[in-house]
């Protein structure tokens, strides 16, 4: 049963906070291109970093709530595609993959963690053709932008639905790993950095169940992750046409 409080943020009110965050951390990418190590850049990003755990949690939200999951998996994966060339275009990133990291945005991640959904409620398949499945999206979702850590993390964040000890637990680990990677083999402030995304929690906490009055808001949402960055692509282009995510 789900539990609705009078007191809290609704979902409108949290989404709005990721918005002004990513665009917040996305035009401190555009102004400052590359991990930069000023205290006041890296605040910028820290505060960037409230973003990518709300959109996790709001997936998991999303397939609890979805009418019809076959829709919901679609419409994620057309916005995927958009985001895509979004996402490059703006990162000054090839539109073909050129590498295993960073080649396209979270939004491809995000879609598949609803198949990964499906697959870890459904009863029909076996669980060797789950682990066979888990593995290959694994692989697919690597590529992208959070790589594996947003397929997996909003999978568990959904399984530990309605006890948010457990979903900050979650949080803390899916985002441990991606952290460590970063600080072990790319670059140890960015990898430290990562872990401000646990400073999205108090923020997740005061989530009181409801969507808010303006049903807008979840087209909003998409469309304004893919929009935004081509408004910063443009920008970049003109700046000099720089590559500006790490």
């Amino acid at each position: 049963m789900d539990t609705i409080k009078k007191t809290g943020l609704n979902s409108n009110e949290i989404k709005l906070i990721a918005i002004i965050a990513m665009t917040i951390d996305h035009m401190t990418w555009l102004l400052f291109p590359g991990c930069q190590k000023i205290w006041w850049v890296m605040l910028f990003h820290v505060i960037g970093r409230l973003t990518a755990p709300i959109m996790w949690f709001f997936i998991a939200e999303g397939f609890h709530y979805t009418r019809n999951v076959k829709k919901y998996i679609g419409r994620l994966f057309i916005f995927a595609i958009i985001s895509h060339f979004a996402y490059n275009f703006a990162g000054g990133i090839p539109f073909i993959p050129t590498s295993f990291f960073n080649m396209t945005s979270v939004m491809w991640s995000l879609a598949w963690a609803v198949v990964l959904m499906v697959i870890f409620t459904t009863q029909q398949l076996p669980q060797w053709g789950k682990i066979v499945l888990i593995f290959i999206i694994c692989l697919i979702t690597f590529p992208s932008d959070w790589s594996t850590v947003a397929a997996m993390c909003p999978v568990y964040l959904y399984l530990n639905r309605g006890d948010f000890r457990k979903q900050s637990l979650t949080m803390l680990l899916w985002t441990a790993i991606y952290a460590a990677v970063y600080f072990i083999f790319m670059d140890k402030a960015y990898g430290l950095l990562q872990m401000c995304t646990l400073l999205s929690l108090p923020i997740l906490k005061q989530y009181n169940g409801e969507r808010g009055k303006w049903k807008g808001m979840k087209w909003f949402f998409y469309l304004y992750y893919p929009a935004h960055l081509f408004v910063i692509g443009i920008i970049r282009v003109l700046m000099g046409n720089v590559r500006i995510f790490p």
